[in-house]
């Protein structure tokens, strides 16, 4: 009797819960709905075509974003780049010189430091893929070791990118895709005519003039320690910053999924997250938007060079952003430069950007991944994928990353999309 009486009360209590989570679920997604009409109210389409969020531009001065009384104060943490992929082409044998392991190798051994022919011929390369004109010029960097090709994950970033700017320029610098294996790999998108190519930089070159020069000076010469952070992540960060001085355009990651078309944007960094007074709480340098020798990137420039850091993720590089451009906002000298909403790029944090990825378990659940992905559709320009968080998660059929798969790209290469990386 007691061994019943025991078991009906097991079965109320997990009745119990299972109503409690089901109602609980439906009191979250009710809410969202309601979020989004907010949020969506104090929004304004203004191209009819493209469903182009209305940016709410302001100055430095004020160094805050656009807000609204439902905005949720998101976590500052600090960004921590990464790449785990399958490959796509295998990668030729002489990219494993490019591994180094710091304080076993010699710094010149990293192979993209080096003088070599493919670098001294950069600027005349560089002259020749623009001379034709772009739309808009965008760079992406890829600087890899053996372990680490260019795979599906970062070929979407690619492909999308060309979906919602087919008239753009893409160069990527690197020595590694600058190959045969390269050329093979983004075929598929020159064979349909978009201007892509992979190239090795001249550090020299780009550095030429700028404070980024005497810091590689001094880390080939062993007087900079370049801590305990791959070199590679360092070598990234400053190499966007100087490939934007000199050129001007859009440097963006590769982890990213593309919406839209930023020929609209100039001279805008992304705030990462914000506070419930609307004040941006962090800034990323995953996208970065600039015309030639802007001066804030000179100064994020010498930032770098004069507080290196090689120790602290994000230290040189989401948290350099940030606080130059805190610093020379309480100055109010900067002008020409906006700070963006943070769902302008980065509409989930990292710590929850595994739900873009989950396929659909109910249908309340199922609503709510169509409200998000029309959200993304209606203010989102790029949504950044966290790869150091998200890059062995699995793109499960339904998720709110099989939607946006299938709807921005254009090769669209969706099954191998959807196995993710393994």
């Amino acid at each position: 009797m007691m061994m019943m009486m025991h078991r009906r009360f097991s079965l109320n209590r997990h009745a119990g819960v299972r109503i409690f989570s089901v109602i609980s679920f439906g009191a979250i997604f009710f809410t969202y709905v309601f979020v989004t009409r907010t949020l969506t109210s104090n929004l304004s389409i203004i191209h009819p075509q493209n469903q182009t969020f209305s940016i709410q531009h302001v100055k430095l001065t004020s160094y805050s974003i656009l807000k609204t009384s439902t905005e949720i104060t998101q976590q500052t943490h600090v960004f921590q780049e990464d790449h785990h992929h399958d490959d796509i082409v295998k990668p030729p044998n002489h990219i494993a010189k490019e591994t180094m392991i710091i304080n076993e190798k010699p710094i010149l051994e990293f192979d993209i430091l080096k003088s070599t022919t493919l670098t001294r011929r950069f600027k005349k390369r560089a002259h020749q893929f623009f001379k034709d004109g772009c739309q808009v010029r965008f760079f992406m960097i890829w600087i890899s070791s053996s372990m680490r090709v260019f795979g599906d994950r970062e070929f979407i970033a690619v492909d999308s990118l060309f979906k919602s700017n087919p008239n753009i320029c893409l160069m990527i610098l690197s020595n590694t895709m600058d190959s045969r294996y390269g050329l093979q790999i983004l075929k598929p998108l020159t064979d349909r005519g978009f201007k892509v190519q992979a190239i090795t930089p001249d550090l020299d070159f780009l550095f030429k003039n700028t404070p980024a020069q005497s810091w590689l000076d001094q880390v080939k010469k062993g007087k900079t320690n370049p801590g305990k952070i791959p070199l590679a992540q360092n070598l990234s960060n400053i190499i966007r910053l100087a490939i934007l001085y000199k050129y001007g355009g859009v440097y963006i990651d590769t982890d990213f999924v593309i919406l839209k078309d930023f020929s609209g944007l100039r001279n805008s960094i992304g705030a990462q997250s914000a506070s419930l007074s609307g004040n941006w709480t962090r800034l990323n340098n995953a996208v970065l938007i600039f015309d030639k020798k802007h001066l804030l990137l000179y100064k994020f420039m010498d930032e770098f060079a004069s507080t290196f850091d090689g120790n602290k993720w994000g230290y040189n590089g989401p948290y350099l952003v940030s606080r130059v451009v805190e610093r020379e906002a309480a100055k109010r000298e900067l002008i020409n430069f906006t700070v963006l909403h943070q769902k302008v790029f980065y509409p989930v944090d990292w710590t929850r950007v595994g739900g873009f990825f989950a396929a659909p378990v109910s249908l309340v659940h199922q609503r709510w991944i169509e409200a998000k992905v029309d959200q993304l559709n209606r203010w989102t320009y790029g949504v950044h994928l966290w790869n150091k968080q998200s890059s062995r998660l699995r793109v499960e059929e339904g998720s709110i990353m099989a939607r946006l798969i299938l709807d921005y790209c254009v090769i669209c290469n969706n099954v191998k999309y959807l196995h993710g990386n393994s």
